[in-house]
This record gives C-alpha cells, structure tokens and sequence, in this order.
C-alpha cells in the first residue's frame, strides 16, 4: 500500500475539493471572475480602495502563475534502479541520485525500486515506490493489514534486530554531530519484550468519510460513502482511515472500536465532519492498564444527552471489563479536550497502573508512559544512573505524575517534584499517599519561574536531578538554575535525543556524560528514548 495522496478527487470518497491539484488554462478564467465576484459583492465593506486592491492581486496571481504550477509538475522524474542505503529521519529510508538525496517511505537498505518524485527541494528530494526491482534480504514481511497507509508502525517491515540496531546509530549520530562532546561506548538499545499489543493508550477519530487506499482509487470501482473510525492519514487533518484490527494495544481495545462503530453506524449516529464542523461523533480514547483495568472516554461532537446515554449504556452493557466510563462534549473546532472537563458516567473516575508493588492512579487526563512494561525497564536505568544514596536530595524535574518520584522515593532523604500541569501533581501527591511515600513534595508550574535560585535555597540542594523534559527539551534558564544548583550527579531522560545533545552541549562545561542506553518504547516505529548520567566535573 502506497501512502502518497492520489490526486483523482473524483473517485476518493470524503469529496472532491481536490486541495493540492494544479490549475489548467481553463480552471484559471472559470475561476476568476467568481473570485472577482466575490469581493464585487462585498464593495460596501471593503470600501473602493481595498476592493481594487482586492480584484488587482487575486486575478493577477492566478492569471499569472497557472502556466508556472503546471508546469512544476512535470519536472518531477521517475528514477529506476535506486537502491536504498540506508534508514533516514521519520522513519523513511533514503539512496542517493546524482548525488542529490532522495528519501522513499517504507523501502529498507538494499531494496532497489523505481522511485516517482513527489517533491523536489535544493538538497533532497521526495518519492514513492513504482516497483520493486529487486527487495532486500533485510526485509520483513509486514503483519497489519493497514501497513503502509495508517502511518503508524513504519518499521514493520524491518526485523526486530535491525530497528534496534537503527535507533542505536541513530542516538550516537545526533549526540555526536549535534552535541559535539566527549561521549563513552554507547550501550545498544533496550528492547522491547512485546514488540505487539504493547501501548496502554490510543485514540481513534470519527469521520463521516472513509479514507480510500491507493489500491481502492487505481481499482476504478465507485465505492459508497462509508463512516470511519480509526486513525487520520499522516498530515491530513481531516482524512481518517477506518481500522479493522489495530496491533497496538491489547483487547479488549479492538472490540469497543468496532462495536461502538457498528452501534453508531446501526443506529444513525452522525459521524464527524472536520471541515464542515458538524456530527456527533468525534474521537473515543481507550485506556488499558497492566492491572487489567480498562477506561474509555467518548468525546461527541454535540450535546446530545439521549444519544449520549444510549451508547455509553450499550457500552457498559457489552464490556464489563470497562472499569471508568467518560465522556466529554467538545463543540470547538479542534479536538484538544485538555481544556475539558470529562464526566465520569459510570464506573471509578481512575485505573490503576502497577508498577514494582506500587499503584498509580491514572484519570482521564494523566500522562502515563503508553507502554507499561518498558516503562518500568526505562525507570530502573534512570535509577540506576541515579545511584541514590540514602542521604540524598532528588529533584524530579517534569515530574508528570511523580512515577519516577515515587519509584526512586525509597533510596533517598527526599524528593522534590516539579510539574507544569496541575492535574498532573494532584496525582502525584495522589499517587504518594495511596503507597504511603511521606518523603516526597510537588511544585506545579512553568519550570522557568518555578525553578530558580530561591527555589533551590528553599528546597535544599539536590544531590542528583533527573530530567524527563518534552520533546522540546530543557529551557536555557533552567539549565543556568541547574548549574549553579551544582549536583553531583544529573540523569536526562530524554524522547528526542535531538534536541537531548543540544542540552548536553549546555552542561558540558561542568559535566560529563558517563553512561548512555537508549531504550525502545515503541517497536516498529523510529521513536527512540535515551537516557543519558551526567557526572560532575
């Protein structure tokens, strides 16, 4: 399967906008006097002087770049015989034409393919496989059915060893080209035990349109309007292909999503319309812990209680292992519900999550690692890099809902939490007193005006700091705080080691990397998490 958007808007069910498409001789002149119509209609507002600016730029980019994007499509090659070398940034793979670097999705080194060029930049350019001329022994057979459309494990086709083996290059090359500093063996990467049914969380979008694949468009058959529920194409906010068996979390996942479709679908429930903004139905979010405890959250698109109670009823009725029932009503134009409030329909208001004989409440809201069992193999490297003493003074910084706080808790004098979201520290301090952790304190706020100089006065010195930071990494100011803070030792756990050597870059003056694992928390993809132990100078 081909994930590249086919541009025959006619034959796509989701409608026939055909947003991207190139405009002939012909769709210019129709199109320009309705353009020109348009601000015509609407003089009064506009005034005289904005309208004849407003007729002037439209008409004349239009009238003057039509031959221009046609013709740009035409420059794009078809390349025989590419061999792919090796494995690139975002999960694609990449060979090299007249010296200019060309990235192909779901290809892996030593495939040669001919490759049809999509897009072309001063440096690199972009394509998709036409034929395969000769597959690599590396290659894997791929075990979903949505492989190659879903965009969400693009490495299935790469045996288990060779991801490993990738992300483990991958986290070496960016601390060295970006950190530039003094670096010790690396440690290959973590493995995964499950490399299926491993996330404990997913989240499927409704759409009134089913997405087609490549093969469905190039068959010629007309296909009827069908509802989705499932996961939106790469890039494509409003396109969402529906899923039959997804193999990332396990049941009763799967069932509630083709039951909740099949009810909804039966029972004429309207699914949602991204563009047009309307339907009932927008996202569900299923949550699974390794206790067996299983939370559901619908969020509908209108609040319509009948409805409403009707599915989630059906729901409770036909899954008994649904331990926390919400829904959220979220009639914005974008899908964030962190701004919402969940209502607990039936059931507790929490799952818990198990991890080394202690609990951890996990709401609707809560971050928690998506996959449990790694988890608990990335958190005994952070302490162990850590190496506490029972003296010590642990600062967790981005402490999410205090898991790394409360698992190193035992191995020290105290713990001091930090956290910008609020709801994520109540559950922290939740997550202390159900397992009776009494030496440790938590700080909601920007880390930037939380942590400072008086802060550190007020909390003692720390000993070690751990770091969890966002993909964006630890501010410049933070880093000043934690280097006049003067620990002796620092652990950075980090899901981007990109942005991880920049930091390490920052401390390097004063600190030097002593030990880094990457570790594997999502198999078949190119995340990679890496934890670094940074010893002071």
């Amino acid at each position: 399967s081909e994930t590249e958007r086919v541009r025959r808007p006619d034959r796509r069910v989701g409608g026939g906008e055909g947003r991207g498409r190139r405009f002939g001789k012909m769709q210019a002149n129709l199109l320009l006097p309705s353009v020109c119509t348009i601000f015509t209609e609407h003089r009064r507002r506009l005034g005289n002087v904005q309208i004849n600016l407003a007729l002037l730029s439209p008409c004349t980019i239009f009238a003057a770049n039509w031959k221009t994007m046609a013709r740009k499509k035409a420059n794009y090659p078809l390349i025989e015989g590419l061999e792919i070398t090796t494995l690139a940034a975002e999960g694609k793979a990449m060979g090299r034409w007249n010296d200019v670097v060309v990235f192909v999705p779901l290809t892996v080194p030593g495939d040669v393919v001919d490759v049809q060029i999509r897009s072309k930049r001063r440096r690199f350019m972009e394509g998709f496989v036409v034929r395969y001329v000769r597959k690599s022994p590396l290659r894997a057979e791929a075990f979903c059915a949505h492989f190659g459309v879903c965009g969400g494990c693009k490495w299935q086709n790469l045996p288990y060893e060779e991801q490993l083996r990738f992300k483990t290059e991958q986290v070496r090359d960016q601390l060295t080209r970006i950190g530039k500093i003094a670096l010790p063996q690396i440690a290959p990467c973590l493995g995964s035990e499950q490399t299926r049914f491993y996330r404990n969380k997913l989240e499927f979008t409704f759409a009134d349109r089913r997405w087609l694949t490549r093969e469905e468009v190039e068959s010629g058959t007309d296909f009827d309007a069908a509802p989705a529920l499932g996961f939106h194409i790469p890039n494509m906010f409003d396109k969402v292909l529906d899923i039959d068996k997804c193999w990332l979390q396990p049941d009763p996942s799967n069932d509630i999503r083709t039951e909740t479709r099949r009810f909804c679908i039966e029972n004429g429930y309207t699914f949602h319309n991204a563009r047009e903004h309307r339907g009932l139905m927008r996202n569900m979010i299923v949550r699974t812990a390794s206790t067996g405890e299983v939370m559901v959250i619908v969020v509908f698109g209108e609040d319509d209680r009948e409805r409403i109670a009707a599915l989630l009823d059906h729901l409770a009725a036909n899954f008994p292992q649904i331990t926390s029932l919400f829904y959220i009503v979220n009639t914005k134009f974008n899908d964030s519900v962190g701004d919402l409030d969940p209502v607990c329909y039936k059931g507790k208001d929490h799952i818990v999550e198990e991890m080394e004989g202690l609990r951890f409440k996990v709401g609707p809201k809560s971050f928690y690692q998506t996959n449990s069992a790694q988890a608990y193999e990335l958190y005994k490297v952070a302490r162990k890099f850590a190496d506490l003493k029972p003296g010590d003074v642990l600062y967790d910084l981005y402490t999410g809902t205090g898991t790394i706080a409360n698992f190193c808790a035992a191995r020290c004098r105290r713990v001091v939490g930090v956290e910008y979201v609020p709801e994520a520290i109540a559950d922290a301090k939740v997550n202390s007193q159900i397992n009776g952790i009494e030496n440790t304190v938590f700080h909601a706020g920007d880390m930037k005006q939380v942590l400072s100089d008086g802060f550190v006065a007020a909390n003692g010195r720390p000993d070690v700091i751990i770091l969890d930071p966002p993909r964006a990494g630890v501010d410049e100011p933070v880093i000043g705080v934690i280097l006049r803070a003067a620990p002796r030792r620092i652990v950075y756990v980090s899901c981007n080691p990109a942005t991880q050597a920049r930091d390490l870059a920052l401390l390097d003056a004063d600190y030097r990397v002593e030990a880094v694992q990457p570790v594997d928390m999502f198999p078949h993809t190119h995340h990679v998490e890496n934890v670094v132990k940074l010893v002071r100078r």
